[in-house]
This record gives C-alpha cells, structure tokens and sequence, in this order.
C-alpha cells in the first residue's frame, strides 16, 4: 500500500509489513515467481508512460529510459527463474550416524528470507535502481516483504510504478502489505523507517553521505540490522604504456564517451585515470582532450546533483597542482553540467587527500606518476572501489603483472580493456566492493546473488521429515542441488 508522509505512522507501515511476510515467506516459490512475473508484465504494459514521466522528473532521453526500463523487467524475471530453480537456498543434508559414540545427530541448513526489508529508491536509476529495481526484486525473490522510500527527485515516477505492483499484487493474490511505498523528502523518514524495530534489513545506492548516515541508524539500534549500502567510487583506471602506443585515438574516444555518459551520473563513471610519464600518456590526455571538447553540456537529474556538482568541480580545481586537460567547448546552461578533464602529478595527488573524493558528473583526473613505483603508491593509496580497470596489451600484462595484482585488491569487479559504466545484469556480476563503494564487500547489489543479502542460514537437528521444509524433505520434491554429505546431488536421500 501507498502512505504519503505526513501524520501517518511508521509503526502501522512495519507492523504491516511484518503481516504480510508472515503469509508471503510461506508461498512456494512458484507462486513468488509468478509475482514478480507479474510486475515485470505490469510495468511493461505501462512503458510509454512510465517512460514519459521519468523523462520529465530526471532530464534523462527516452532511449535511456526505455533501456532501463527493459533492464528491470528483465532483472524480475531473473529472479523469478532463479527462485523457480531452487538451488539458491544452499540447501545441505548431513545424516544422521548411530554408530558414532557419540551419535551424531542428522543436521539440515538452508537459507531462509530475514524479514522485512527497507529499499531507498536511487536518484539516477529510477527505474532499476528504485521502486521495482534489484533490492525490491531480489528482497521479494528471497520471500522477504518490503517497504520502498520513493526518492523525492522522482515521486512520480516511483508511485507510478508502486501502481504496477499493485496491480500485480491483485492479480497475484500475494498479501496486501507485501510491497509498501512512502513518499517525502525529510531525512527523517529514512531514520524512522530504519530504527524501527520491525525493520530487518536495508537497501540503499547513493552518496557516501547518505549511506553512512543509515549505517549510523541502524548501527543505534538496540538489535543492529545490516544495511547493504552501494555508495562513493572514482573507479580507477589504468593505462598501461604500450597499449598507449598503439591505442591512443581508440582509447581516448572510449573513455571520452564513458566519462559523459549520461552526463557522469553513473556510480561507475571512470573517476581517475593514471598512467606513467611519457610520450604515450601525453598523446592519449591530448586526443582525449579533443573528443571532450566535442561532448556538448547535458542536463543533470535535477537542481540538487547539478548544484553539487558545480561546487565540488569548484573546490577540486582550486585544488593546488592540478591544471585542466580539457573542457566543453560549449558554455553549460540551466541544469547542465559541462566535462571536465584535468590532470595532477602523482606527487601531489598523494600529498592531498581531496584528489581522490568523488565529482559526481562528467568529470575525471588524469594522475600522472614518474614511474611503477609511484603508479603503485598511488593505489596503494586508494580505498574499496566498485570497479579498478586494467588497458593492457598482452606485453603490458607480463611487464606490470606485480600492479595488476595490485588492482585486484581495489574492487568487487576487474575490468581488462573495456570502460567501467555498464553494469550487466547476470550470475557473474558483481557490482559492490570494499568499503566505502560498499557497507560489505561479500555481497552484490546486481546479478542474481543479491537475493543472499536479504536470507539467514538456519539448521534443522533431527527433524522429522514431514514437518521439514520441502528443500530439505529426504525425496527432494523441488528437484534442486543439494550438498548431501559433501556431495553435490539432486538426488533424493
């Protein structure tokens, strides 16, 4: 149900939202499938329009929207296979021996869903990122309940959707409460929802400042909750010396496009570029320098982001050492923001701290180092990523192989020549990584292991098999992998 904030309570949206988790973890996993089935069809039938109103709230094109309108769909419907399959719930049977002294006793674990579970709904994903997007679809997936925060930058939208989920709720005869929204743009909103004692898991994708502030709530509890949080990365990249020497012009031009692409408002906008000192490096800034000069301004999602991003691009160039590559070639009018490129030496960006906090736009530093040594220091000076990127030739991988190793450390995904923006949706993906990019770098907020972070292990000690959950039943009547007796098998037991 929808809830506008003004007198209502909290309590009555979470004692709600308890209800209905209570009668939907129970549903078999077909009929949760078919629910998210059923929002997937009834967004799509909703497509033009949810697409015009998102155009109009977030400035974002229509071929944009309607490529992220088709990546939620299609993120619902993963799940829905997923949980169809069954195998998720890392269900393990350890049988009982009599013969043993002492007898060991027969011991049955599973996964099972947390609760009731917040979702904050993004600014610059309304769509797969916000109402229905992964935490809403990955929650419900793992038989979780949950309540949406509506992100004020795009109310419409969001309560638009919330709409296509009623529909499907009705259409899918799942609990009423299964899925709330709420609306308003007082923080505290999200405190309340948060420390309410009902609340057993967040999901948030954001700013570092915001994320922090729900890891402080939750962490005031007197039963703290996790909050699976996505928030501050700059991405680093680095371009190895001679892939530069064949690849300059294809390489400016690829990062040119990544780091204006939708105008810079992507959590994996490639945020610093570092490379050695030389004629390589020198050619690759300069070719890129030229395509950016050609990136017209592009409006921002709203005033707020627009705003901070004129200040922090502000305060970062006023930072001592560093000089401007490139810039638009076109002044930026009302709402749009303009690509930036500078650069700084490796020496100065490690003396100054404010070199590598995240411009969240169209901008990105080139730190340029002597040598390997300081290209080292320089990310060994970084903190947790989302992304870290690797441009290399196969003689660039063998002469740096000591830093690329190095790379590996920074992130939750490695990329080897290709941009970072773009996030595939699928098993493999991991969109997460060390603190601060996110709260707990052992989960994913993209890809079908997200529905882990909303599920507990529980174990079962000599149940009687009727009254086992059916994955755990002796004749596997779901028919799903099971690791009985450190064997992996769907046979029944």
């Amino acid at each position: 149900m929808m809830q506008e904030v003004t007198d209502f309570t909290i309590d009555s949206v979470m004692q709600n939202a308890v209800s209905a988790f209570d009668e939907y973890k129970k549903l078999p996993p077909v009929k949760r499938a078919a629910f998210l089935e059923a929002i997937a069809d009834e967004i799509e039938k909703l497509r033009g329009q949810l697409v015009e109103i998102a155009n109009e709230e977030t400035n974002l094109p229509l071929a944009r929207l309607n490529g992220e309108l088709t990546r939620t769909t299609g993120q619902l419907k993963m799940f829905a296979t997923l949980i169809k399959e069954g195998s998720w719930v890392e269900a393990s049977i350890d049988r009982a021996d009599n013969n043993r002294n002492p007898p060991k006793p027969d011991l049955r674990k599973m996964l099972v869903p947390l609760g009731s579970v917040i979702v904050f709904g993004a600014s610059n994903f309304p769509f797969a990122f916000s109402t229905a997007g992964g935490d809403t679809a990955s929650a419900l997936a793992s038989g979780c309940s949950v309540v949406v925060k509506g992100h004020p930058a795009h109310p419409k939208t969001s309560l638009a959707v919330f709409n296509a989920i009623q529909s499907a709720i009705k259409i899918s005869s799942v609990p009423g409460y299964t899925v709330q929204h709420v609306e308003g743009s007082s923080n505290n909103i999200g405190e309340a929802l948060v420390k309410h004692r009902l609340t057993k898991a967040v999901g948030f994708t954001g700013s570092f400042k915001g994320g922090t502030a729900l890891v402080e709530y939750a962490h005031q509890r007197a039963i703290p909750i996790p909050v699976f949080a996505e928030m501050s990365s700059i991405n680093p990249v680095v371009f190895y010396p001679d892939t530069l020497s064949k690849n300059a012009a294809s390489l400016a031009a690829m990062f040119a496009a990544s780091v204006t692409l939708g105008a810079g408002q992507f959590c994996t906008n490639p945020g610093i570029l570092l490379g050695i000192k030389g004629e390589e490096f020198d050619t690759f800034l300069s070719l890129l320098g030229t395509e950016i000069n050609k990136v017209l301004p592009q409006k921002m999602l709203h005033s707020g982001i627009c705003t901070s991003y004129e200040n922090s691009l502000a305060e970062m160039l006023d930072q001592k050492g560093l000089q401007v590559v490139a810039q638009s070639s076109s002044e930026a009018k009302e709402m749009e923001a303009a690509a930036v490129i500078a650069s700084v030496s490796a020496k100065d960006f490690l003396s100054n701290e404010h070199f590598k906090e995240e411009v969240f736009g169209p901008y990105s530093l080139a730190v340029i180092c002597d040598d390997k040594e300081q290209l080292i220091q320089c990310l060994q000076s970084l903190i947790g990523q989302l992304t870290s990127t690797i441009i290399a030739t196969e003689k660039d991988l063998s002469d740096y192989a000591d830093v690329i190793a190095l790379q590996h450390t920074l992130a939750g995904r490695i990329l080897l020549n290709n941009a970072p923006t773009g996030v595939e949706v699928c098993a493999s993906m991991v969109h997460g990584g060390p603190y601060p990019a996110t709260t707990d770098s052992r989960f994913t907020s993209v890809g079908t292991t997200a529905i882990k972070r909303w599920a507990r292990p529980i174990c079962l000690q000599n149940f009687n098999d009727d009254i086992l959950p059916d994955a755990l039943k002796n004749g596997n009547p779901l028919n799903i992998l099971r690791l009985v007796n450190n064997v992996y098998t769907r046979d029944a037991v």
